[in-house]
């Protein structure tokens, strides 16, 4: 099986795994796991910003995967773009949660071009 369907399956439960840490703290309800109050700010907000972004940017990746995987892409260039696509995500994440909204346009932008990249490499593996 490629590497990129097994990025897919990562990108799948990435934004499960970045919530997961803010929900460590003593003061999380697990009767209500959607408090408003809770997720209002600080790390918490920027956690839960990024995991809604995780499942924003999923569908675009999981069709790029499979698009380029259906019309021919190649696939040693199709399996690095998925790896890139992951770091760059987990690079996201990291500047989410550090608050460095700078570098995680960046990161951000930089996956976006990874999946078009993913997306239209059947065009360029003629």
């Amino acid at each position: 099986m490629p590497i990129a369907i097994w990025c897919l399956l990562v990108a799948a439960l990435l934004p499960m795994a970045t919530i997961f840490p803010a929900k460590l703290n003593k003061s999380f309800d697990n009767a209500n796991p959607r408090d408003p109050d809770y997720w209002r700010s600080g790390f918490r907000a920027r956690a839960r910003a990024a995991e809604a972004n995780g499942f924003e940017a999923f569908p675009f990746f999981a069709v790029s995967v499979f698009v380029a995987l259906g019309q021919g892409g190649d696939p040693v260039w199709i399996d690095k773009l998925a790896v890139l696509f992951i770091l760059l995500r987990l690079i996201f994440i990291a500047c989410y949660y550090t608050d460095r909204a700078t570098p995680r346009s960046l990161s951000w932008a930089a996956g976006l071009f990874t999946v078009i990249a993913l997306f239209t490499s059947p065009l360029w593996s003629v």
